[in-house]
Protein backbone atom coordinates (compact mmCIF):
# COMPACT_ATOMS: atom_id res chain seq x y z
CA UNK A 1 0.00 0.00 0.00
CA UNK A 2 1.59 3.31 -0.84
CA UNK A 3 1.50 6.61 1.02
CA UNK A 4 0.03 9.19 -0.37
CA UNK A 5 1.02 12.76 -0.03
CA UNK A 6 -1.37 15.84 -0.60
CA UNK A 7 1.17 18.27 -2.72
CA UNK A 8 0.74 20.06 -6.38
CA UNK A 9 1.94 18.07 -9.08
CA UNK A 10 3.47 21.27 -10.23
CA UNK A 11 4.12 21.85 -7.22
CA UNK A 12 6.19 24.94 -5.73
CA UNK A 13 8.11 25.91 -2.81
CA UNK A 14 5.44 25.48 0.12
CA UNK A 15 5.55 29.61 0.64
CA UNK A 16 4.82 29.95 -2.79
CA UNK A 17 0.92 30.03 -1.97
CA UNK A 18 -0.31 33.01 0.14
CA UNK A 19 -1.83 31.87 3.30
CA UNK A 20 -5.85 32.88 3.47
CA UNK A 21 -5.48 36.69 5.30
CA UNK A 22 -2.56 37.65 3.10
CA UNK A 23 -5.05 36.53 -0.13
CA UNK A 24 -7.81 38.69 1.41
CA UNK A 25 -4.90 41.37 1.71
CA UNK A 26 -3.77 41.09 -1.69
CA UNK A 27 -7.48 41.20 -3.44
CA UNK A 28 -8.30 44.08 -1.16
CA UNK A 29 -5.13 45.68 -3.00
CA UNK A 30 -5.68 44.22 -6.70
CA UNK A 31 -9.08 46.53 -6.34
CA UNK A 32 -7.17 49.46 -4.92
CA UNK A 33 -4.58 49.15 -7.43
CA UNK A 34 -6.74 49.15 -9.92
CA UNK A 35 -9.26 52.34 -8.87
CA UNK A 36 -5.84 54.41 -9.01
CA UNK A 37 -4.94 53.01 -12.20
CA UNK A 38 -8.42 54.04 -13.47
CA UNK A 39 -8.87 57.15 -11.29
CA UNK A 40 -5.10 58.92 -13.36
CA UNK A 41 -6.87 57.74 -16.77
CA UNK A 42 -9.68 59.96 -15.75
CA UNK A 43 -7.30 62.61 -14.60
CA UNK A 44 -5.74 62.37 -17.70
CA UNK A 45 -8.80 62.68 -19.46
CA UNK A 46 -9.60 65.75 -17.67
CA UNK A 47 -6.16 67.41 -18.28
CA UNK A 48 -5.92 66.29 -21.71
CA UNK A 49 -8.85 66.16 -22.90
CA UNK A 50 -10.69 63.36 -24.86
CA UNK A 51 -9.34 64.09 -28.32
CA UNK A 52 -6.47 62.87 -27.34
CA UNK A 53 -7.37 59.47 -25.13
CA UNK A 54 -9.52 58.78 -28.78
CA UNK A 55 -6.21 59.23 -30.72
CA UNK A 56 -4.67 56.60 -28.56
CA UNK A 57 -7.19 54.36 -28.93
CA UNK A 58 -7.30 54.94 -32.75
CA UNK A 59 -3.17 54.44 -32.48
CA UNK A 60 -3.53 51.54 -30.70
CA UNK A 61 -6.45 50.48 -33.28
CA UNK A 62 -4.86 50.99 -36.16
CA UNK A 63 -1.82 48.80 -34.91
CA UNK A 64 -3.84 45.70 -33.97
CA UNK A 65 -5.00 45.87 -37.71
CA UNK A 66 -1.52 46.69 -39.31
CA UNK A 67 -0.68 43.16 -37.42
CA UNK A 68 -3.28 41.46 -38.66
CA UNK A 69 -2.74 42.97 -42.80
CA UNK A 70 0.52 41.47 -41.85
CA UNK A 71 0.09 37.87 -41.59
CA UNK A 72 -2.53 37.53 -43.75
CA UNK A 73 -0.67 39.74 -46.63
CA UNK A 74 1.98 39.17 -48.98
CA UNK A 75 4.59 41.66 -50.80
CA UNK A 76 4.51 45.31 -50.88
CA UNK A 77 0.90 45.05 -48.24
CA UNK A 78 2.65 42.98 -45.66
CA UNK A 79 5.68 45.49 -45.62
CA UNK A 80 3.65 48.41 -45.67
CA UNK A 81 1.48 46.97 -42.51
CA UNK A 82 4.82 46.12 -40.85
CA UNK A 83 5.69 49.80 -41.04
CA UNK A 84 2.52 50.77 -39.64
CA UNK A 85 2.64 47.96 -36.90
CA UNK A 86 5.59 49.84 -35.28
CA UNK A 87 4.49 53.80 -36.10
CA UNK A 88 1.35 53.75 -34.71
CA UNK A 89 2.20 53.05 -31.27
CA UNK A 90 5.08 55.51 -31.85
CA UNK A 91 3.69 57.97 -33.16
CA UNK A 92 0.92 57.87 -30.12
CA UNK A 93 4.21 57.73 -27.54
CA UNK A 94 5.15 60.93 -29.32
CA UNK A 95 1.60 62.71 -28.92
CA UNK A 96 2.08 61.79 -24.92
CA UNK A 97 5.11 63.14 -25.31
CA UNK A 98 4.75 66.35 -26.74
CA UNK A 99 1.74 66.84 -24.14
CA UNK A 100 4.30 66.04 -21.10
CA UNK A 101 2.35 62.82 -19.85
CA UNK A 102 4.65 59.94 -20.11
CA UNK A 103 4.75 60.08 -16.77
CA UNK A 104 1.41 59.67 -16.55
CA UNK A 105 1.04 56.64 -19.11
CA UNK A 106 3.91 55.13 -17.22
CA UNK A 107 2.10 55.46 -13.83
CA UNK A 108 -1.50 53.81 -15.30
CA UNK A 109 1.03 50.71 -16.93
CA UNK A 110 2.72 49.86 -13.45
CA UNK A 111 -0.80 50.55 -11.29
CA UNK A 112 -2.49 47.91 -13.97
CA UNK A 113 0.35 45.44 -14.02
CA UNK A 114 0.98 45.40 -9.99
CA UNK A 115 -3.00 45.22 -10.01
CA UNK A 116 -3.00 41.76 -11.94
CA UNK A 117 -0.24 40.69 -10.09
CA UNK A 118 -1.97 41.24 -6.80
CA UNK A 119 -5.15 39.25 -8.15
CA UNK A 120 -3.60 36.54 -9.43
CA UNK A 121 -1.42 36.19 -6.42
CA UNK A 122 -4.44 36.41 -4.40
CA UNK A 123 -6.17 33.52 -6.06
CA UNK A 124 -2.87 30.98 -6.17
CA UNK A 125 -3.88 27.86 -5.14
CA UNK A 126 -2.16 24.28 -4.37
CA UNK A 127 -4.81 21.84 -5.60
CA UNK A 128 -2.88 19.32 -8.11
CA UNK A 129 -2.79 15.85 -8.61
CA UNK A 130 -2.02 13.32 -5.65
CA UNK A 131 1.59 12.47 -5.07
CA UNK A 132 1.77 8.62 -3.97
CA UNK A 133 5.49 7.46 -2.53
CA UNK A 134 6.40 4.20 -4.36
CA UNK A 135 9.50 2.10 -4.56
CA UNK A 136 12.52 2.73 -6.76
CA UNK A 137 12.13 0.84 -10.31
CA UNK A 138 14.32 -2.13 -10.60
CA UNK A 139 14.48 -2.22 -14.21
CA UNK A 140 14.41 0.75 -15.67
CA UNK A 141 13.74 1.02 -19.72
CA UNK A 142 15.23 4.39 -20.65
CA UNK A 143 14.74 5.75 -24.62
CA UNK A 144 16.55 9.08 -25.75
CA UNK A 145 17.38 10.62 -28.90
CA UNK A 146 21.01 12.29 -29.29
CA UNK A 147 19.26 14.59 -31.41
CA UNK A 148 16.77 16.13 -29.44
CA UNK A 149 16.94 19.60 -27.85
CA UNK A 150 20.33 20.40 -29.91
CA UNK A 151 22.11 17.16 -28.27
CA UNK A 152 21.36 17.68 -24.73
CA UNK A 153 21.58 13.92 -24.63
CA UNK A 154 25.31 14.20 -24.66
CA UNK A 155 25.67 17.84 -23.08
CA UNK A 156 24.19 16.56 -20.16
CA UNK A 157 25.92 13.15 -19.39
CA UNK A 158 22.36 11.61 -19.47
CA UNK A 159 23.28 8.03 -21.11
CA UNK A 160 26.23 7.50 -18.48
CA UNK A 161 24.30 9.32 -15.43
CA UNK A 162 21.15 6.67 -16.34
CA UNK A 163 23.39 3.82 -16.40
CA UNK A 164 24.62 4.64 -13.16
CA UNK A 165 21.34 4.41 -11.76
CA UNK A 166 20.92 0.77 -13.34
CA UNK A 167 18.54 1.90 -16.04
CA UNK A 168 18.40 0.21 -19.40
CA UNK A 169 19.40 2.81 -22.33
CA UNK A 170 18.46 2.80 -25.74
CA UNK A 171 19.78 5.38 -28.55
CA UNK A 172 17.70 6.56 -30.97
CA UNK A 173 20.50 6.67 -34.11
CA UNK A 174 20.73 7.95 -37.27
CA UNK A 175 17.88 9.81 -39.71
CA UNK A 176 15.65 6.69 -40.02
CA UNK A 177 12.51 6.49 -38.29
CA UNK A 178 12.50 4.52 -35.24
CA UNK A 179 9.33 2.50 -33.97
CA UNK A 180 9.71 3.77 -30.15
CA UNK A 181 6.66 2.08 -29.55
CA UNK A 182 7.57 -1.61 -30.44
CA UNK A 183 10.98 -1.02 -28.50
CA UNK A 184 9.04 0.15 -25.50
CA UNK A 185 6.93 -3.00 -26.00
CA UNK A 186 10.23 -5.32 -25.94
CA UNK A 187 11.38 -3.76 -23.06
CA UNK A 188 8.00 -4.53 -21.22
CA UNK A 189 8.24 -8.22 -22.13
CA UNK A 190 11.87 -8.42 -21.14
CA UNK A 191 10.60 -7.34 -17.78
CA UNK A 192 11.12 -3.60 -17.95
CA UNK A 193 9.66 -2.32 -14.65
CA UNK A 194 9.84 1.56 -15.66
CA UNK A 195 9.38 3.40 -19.42
CA UNK A 196 11.06 6.88 -20.24
CA UNK A 197 12.34 8.85 -22.57
CA UNK A 198 14.50 11.83 -23.04
CA UNK A 199 13.15 13.34 -26.42
CA UNK A 200 10.55 15.31 -27.85
CA UNK A 201 6.96 15.35 -27.03
CA UNK A 202 5.86 13.10 -29.45
CA UNK A 203 8.35 10.51 -28.69
CA UNK A 204 7.36 11.10 -25.04
CA UNK A 205 3.66 10.43 -25.85
CA UNK A 206 4.10 7.53 -28.00
CA UNK A 207 6.06 5.72 -25.46
CA UNK A 208 3.32 7.04 -22.61
CA UNK A 209 0.83 5.12 -24.05
CA UNK A 210 3.15 2.04 -24.09
CA UNK A 211 3.44 2.73 -20.31
CA UNK A 212 -0.08 3.54 -19.64
CA UNK A 213 -1.62 0.19 -21.62
CA UNK A 214 0.42 -1.50 -19.16
CA UNK A 215 0.17 0.33 -15.96
CA UNK A 216 3.97 1.09 -15.80
CA UNK A 217 5.44 4.12 -14.46
CA UNK A 218 6.83 6.79 -17.00
CA UNK A 219 10.11 9.05 -16.77
CA UNK A 220 9.79 12.32 -18.59
CA UNK A 221 13.13 13.14 -18.88
CA UNK A 222 13.42 17.27 -20.33
CA UNK A 223 15.52 16.68 -23.25
CA UNK A 224 13.35 18.31 -25.94
CA UNK A 225 13.71 21.46 -27.97
CA UNK A 226 9.94 22.93 -25.91
CA UNK A 227 9.69 20.31 -23.22
CA UNK A 228 5.81 21.02 -22.47
CA UNK A 229 5.01 18.53 -20.88
CA UNK A 230 7.77 18.90 -18.92
CA UNK A 231 6.97 21.74 -17.93
CA UNK A 232 3.61 21.43 -16.58
CA UNK A 233 4.94 18.55 -14.74
CA UNK A 234 7.04 20.77 -13.27
CA UNK A 235 10.53 19.53 -14.21
CA UNK A 236 13.41 21.13 -14.62
CA UNK A 237 14.36 21.84 -18.30
CA UNK A 238 17.39 23.56 -17.60
CA UNK A 239 18.73 20.61 -16.62
CA UNK A 240 17.57 17.03 -17.98
CA UNK A 241 19.93 15.11 -15.46
CA UNK A 242 17.79 16.40 -12.60
CA UNK A 243 14.65 14.28 -13.94
CA UNK A 244 16.99 11.08 -13.66
CA UNK A 245 16.80 11.85 -9.60
CA UNK A 246 13.29 10.12 -9.95
CA UNK A 247 14.98 6.68 -10.64
CA UNK A 248 16.16 6.57 -6.84
CA UNK A 249 14.25 9.32 -5.16
CA UNK A 250 10.98 9.76 -6.94
CA UNK A 251 7.24 10.18 -6.25
CA UNK A 252 4.11 9.12 -8.84
CA UNK A 253 0.75 11.10 -9.90
CA UNK A 254 -1.61 9.76 -12.19
CA UNK A 255 -2.44 12.38 -15.26
CA UNK A 256 -4.67 12.49 -18.44
CA UNK A 257 -3.57 11.45 -21.70
CA UNK A 258 -5.71 12.61 -25.10
CA UNK A 259 -6.70 10.61 -27.51
CA UNK A 260 -7.06 11.10 -31.52
CA UNK A 261 -8.50 8.19 -32.84
CA UNK A 262 -5.92 5.60 -32.06
CA UNK A 263 -2.57 8.21 -31.23
CA UNK A 264 -1.96 9.37 -28.03
CA UNK A 265 -1.22 12.65 -27.44
CA UNK A 266 0.36 14.38 -24.02
CA UNK A 267 -0.29 18.17 -25.44
CA UNK A 268 -2.39 19.00 -27.80
CA UNK A 269 -3.90 17.96 -31.63
CA UNK A 270 -3.87 20.98 -33.77
CA UNK A 271 -5.65 21.31 -37.28
CA UNK A 272 -6.16 23.82 -39.40
CA UNK A 273 -3.70 26.83 -40.36
CA UNK A 274 -1.09 25.50 -37.51
CA UNK A 275 -1.35 22.07 -38.75
CA UNK A 276 -0.93 23.07 -41.89
CA UNK A 277 2.60 25.03 -41.32
CA UNK A 278 4.09 22.15 -39.40
CA UNK A 279 3.16 19.73 -42.26
CA UNK A 280 5.43 22.10 -44.89
CA UNK A 281 8.83 20.53 -45.40
CA UNK A 282 10.56 23.60 -45.35
CA UNK A 283 9.45 24.32 -41.76
CA UNK A 284 12.11 21.96 -39.81
CA UNK A 285 14.31 24.57 -41.27
CA UNK A 286 12.83 27.78 -41.79
CA UNK A 287 9.75 27.68 -38.87
CA UNK A 288 8.98 31.97 -39.38
CA UNK A 289 9.81 32.11 -43.30
CA UNK A 290 7.45 29.50 -43.95
CA UNK A 291 4.56 30.59 -41.24
CA UNK A 292 4.62 33.97 -42.89
CA UNK A 293 4.66 32.49 -46.85
CA UNK A 294 1.92 30.17 -45.92
CA UNK A 295 0.00 32.28 -43.77
CA UNK A 296 -1.84 34.85 -45.64
CA UNK A 297 -3.62 32.04 -47.35
CA UNK A 298 -4.65 30.01 -44.72
CA UNK A 299 -6.04 32.49 -42.76
CA UNK A 300 -7.88 34.31 -45.55
CA UNK A 301 -9.34 30.79 -45.97
CA UNK A 302 -8.19 30.56 -49.56
CA UNK A 303 -6.74 27.10 -48.85
CA UNK A 304 -6.85 23.79 -46.42
CA UNK A 305 -9.95 22.09 -46.12
CA UNK A 306 -13.10 23.85 -44.65
CA UNK A 307 -12.93 22.61 -40.88
CA UNK A 308 -16.19 21.56 -38.56
CA UNK A 309 -16.08 21.36 -35.11
CA UNK A 310 -18.56 19.32 -33.27
CA UNK A 311 -18.18 20.14 -29.52
CA UNK A 312 -21.35 18.57 -27.37
CA UNK A 313 -24.39 19.66 -28.95
CA UNK A 314 -22.56 22.65 -30.66
CA UNK A 315 -21.08 22.83 -34.22
CA UNK A 316 -18.94 25.44 -35.34
CA UNK A 317 -18.19 25.48 -39.25
CA UNK A 318 -15.00 27.30 -40.86
CA UNK A 319 -12.35 27.57 -38.26
CA UNK A 320 -9.21 28.66 -39.44
CA UNK A 321 -7.47 26.78 -36.16
CA UNK A 322 -8.77 24.47 -34.10
CA UNK A 323 -6.63 23.23 -30.68
CA UNK A 324 -7.24 20.24 -28.59
CA UNK A 325 -5.59 19.66 -25.86
CA UNK A 326 -4.82 17.25 -22.95
CA UNK A 327 -6.63 19.71 -20.18
CA UNK A 328 -7.23 23.00 -20.83
CA UNK A 329 -5.04 25.96 -21.15
CA UNK A 330 -4.57 29.31 -19.19
CA UNK A 331 -7.70 31.65 -19.98
CA UNK A 332 -5.54 33.88 -21.74
CA UNK A 333 -3.30 32.04 -23.80
CA UNK A 334 -5.41 31.44 -27.56
CA UNK A 335 -2.67 29.34 -28.99
CA UNK A 336 -1.59 26.58 -26.84
CA UNK A 337 1.97 28.29 -25.77
CA UNK A 338 2.44 28.56 -22.70
CA UNK A 339 1.03 26.35 -19.27
CA UNK A 340 -1.88 24.22 -18.31
CA UNK A 341 -3.02 24.65 -15.07
CA UNK A 342 -3.08 20.75 -14.31
CA UNK A 343 -3.12 17.86 -15.90
CA UNK A 344 -5.59 15.63 -14.27
CA UNK A 345 -8.85 17.93 -15.06
CA UNK A 346 -10.14 14.71 -17.23
CA UNK A 347 -11.41 17.04 -19.60
CA UNK A 348 -10.05 18.14 -23.05
CA UNK A 349 -9.24 22.26 -24.12
CA UNK A 350 -11.12 23.53 -26.83
CA UNK A 351 -10.08 26.52 -28.98
CA UNK A 352 -11.27 27.38 -32.17
CA UNK A 353 -9.84 30.66 -34.20
CA UNK A 354 -12.30 31.96 -36.99
CA UNK A 355 -10.84 35.09 -37.97
CA UNK A 356 -12.80 37.34 -41.19
CA UNK A 357 -10.38 40.46 -40.59
CA UNK A 358 -8.88 43.16 -38.89
CA UNK A 359 -12.04 43.80 -36.28
CA UNK A 360 -11.66 39.81 -35.22
CA UNK A 361 -7.99 39.76 -34.98
CA UNK A 362 -8.02 42.77 -32.50
CA UNK A 363 -10.88 41.17 -30.54
CA UNK A 364 -8.30 38.37 -30.17
CA UNK A 365 -5.69 40.56 -29.29
CA UNK A 366 -7.70 42.29 -26.70
CA UNK A 367 -8.57 38.92 -25.75
CA UNK A 368 -12.32 38.93 -26.64
CA UNK A 369 -14.14 35.68 -25.89
CA UNK A 370 -17.67 35.35 -25.95
CA UNK A 371 -20.12 37.36 -28.52
CA UNK A 372 -17.60 37.82 -30.80
CA UNK A 373 -17.74 34.75 -32.52
CA UNK A 374 -13.74 34.62 -33.50
CA UNK A 375 -12.82 32.33 -30.62
CA UNK A 376 -14.50 29.36 -29.10
CA UNK A 377 -12.95 28.49 -25.72
CA UNK A 378 -14.90 25.56 -24.09
CA UNK A 379 -14.05 21.70 -22.71
CA UNK A 380 -15.41 18.52 -23.24
CA UNK A 381 -14.38 14.61 -23.02
CA UNK A 382 -15.67 14.37 -26.43
CA UNK A 383 -14.46 16.32 -29.92
CA UNK A 384 -15.12 15.34 -33.53
CA UNK A 385 -13.36 17.48 -36.41
CA UNK A 386 -15.15 17.16 -39.95
CA UNK A 387 -14.00 18.46 -43.15
CA UNK A 388 -15.11 19.34 -46.84
CA UNK A 389 -12.07 16.79 -47.32
CA UNK A 390 -11.17 12.84 -47.03
CA UNK A 391 -8.10 13.62 -45.21
CA UNK A 392 -6.77 16.87 -43.01
CA UNK A 393 -3.30 17.90 -42.03
CA UNK A 394 -2.70 17.73 -38.08
CA UNK A 395 -0.01 19.02 -35.63
CA UNK A 396 0.41 15.98 -32.81
CA UNK A 397 2.53 16.79 -30.63
CA UNK A 398 4.41 19.19 -33.07
CA UNK A 399 4.59 16.13 -35.39
CA UNK A 400 3.07 16.57 -38.69
CA UNK A 401 0.15 13.47 -39.40
CA UNK A 402 -2.68 13.61 -42.04
CA UNK A 403 -5.54 11.46 -41.05
CA UNK A 404 -8.73 10.20 -42.06
CA UNK A 405 -12.24 12.24 -41.13
CA UNK A 406 -14.16 12.79 -39.57
CA UNK A 407 -11.32 12.88 -36.47
CA UNK A 408 -12.23 11.81 -32.83
CA UNK A 409 -10.61 13.10 -30.17
CA UNK A 410 -11.45 11.86 -26.51
CA UNK A 411 -9.47 11.90 -23.21
CA UNK A 412 -7.93 9.10 -21.01
CA UNK A 413 -8.33 10.21 -17.68
CA UNK A 414 -5.82 9.36 -14.87
CA UNK A 415 -4.17 7.06 -17.62
CA UNK A 416 -1.13 7.28 -16.99
CA UNK A 417 1.25 6.88 -14.06
CA UNK A 418 4.09 9.62 -14.26
CA UNK A 419 7.24 9.32 -11.40
CA UNK A 420 9.01 12.24 -11.13
CA UNK A 421 11.90 13.65 -8.73
CA UNK A 422 10.63 14.32 -5.11
CA UNK A 423 12.29 17.79 -5.07
CA UNK A 424 11.71 19.65 -8.22
CA UNK A 425 11.74 23.26 -9.39
CA UNK A 426 7.93 23.14 -10.13
CA UNK A 427 5.30 25.52 -11.46
CA UNK A 428 2.44 27.83 -9.17
CA UNK A 429 -0.44 27.84 -11.56
CA UNK A 430 -1.22 30.90 -13.30
CA UNK A 431 -4.90 31.19 -12.12
CA UNK A 432 -7.73 32.85 -14.37
CA UNK A 433 -8.41 36.34 -13.14
CA UNK A 434 -11.79 36.17 -11.90
CA UNK A 435 -12.51 39.51 -10.68
CA UNK A 436 -15.94 38.42 -9.04
CA UNK A 437 -14.00 35.93 -6.96
CA UNK A 438 -11.80 38.69 -6.22
CA UNK A 439 -14.34 40.76 -5.21
CA UNK A 440 -15.54 38.09 -2.16
CA UNK A 441 -12.44 37.53 -1.26
CA UNK A 442 -12.25 41.22 -0.60
CA UNK A 443 -15.20 41.67 1.51
CA UNK A 444 -14.31 38.26 3.05
CA UNK A 445 -13.62 38.18 6.95
CA UNK A 446 -10.98 36.35 9.11
CA UNK A 447 -13.85 33.59 10.18
CA UNK A 448 -14.05 32.34 6.63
Amino acid sequence: MTRARYTAAAEAPAAAVPSRPAQRWLARAAFVLAAAATALLLLVGVLAGVLLLAVAIAGLAAGLAGAWWFLSSRGLRRWVAGTLVVLAPLAVAVLFAAHRLIAEVVAFTLLWVAAVAAGRRALATSNGPVEYDSPPPRRPFLIMNPRSGGGKVERFGLVERARALGAEVVLLAGPAETDVADLARRAVRDGADLLGVAGGDGTQARVAAVAAEHGLPFLVISAGTRNHFALDLGLDRTDPATCLNALTDGVEMRVDLGRMGDRTFVNNASFGAYAAVVQSSAYRDDKVGTALDMLPELLAGHRGPRLRLHVDDTVRTGPQAVLISNNPYGSGDVAGLGRRPRLDGGVLGVLAVTVRGAVDAAGLVRGRRRGSGSLTVRTATEVVIDADAPSVPVGVDGEALTVSTPVRCTIQPAALRVRVPRDRPGVTPRPDLDWIRLRRLALSTGRG
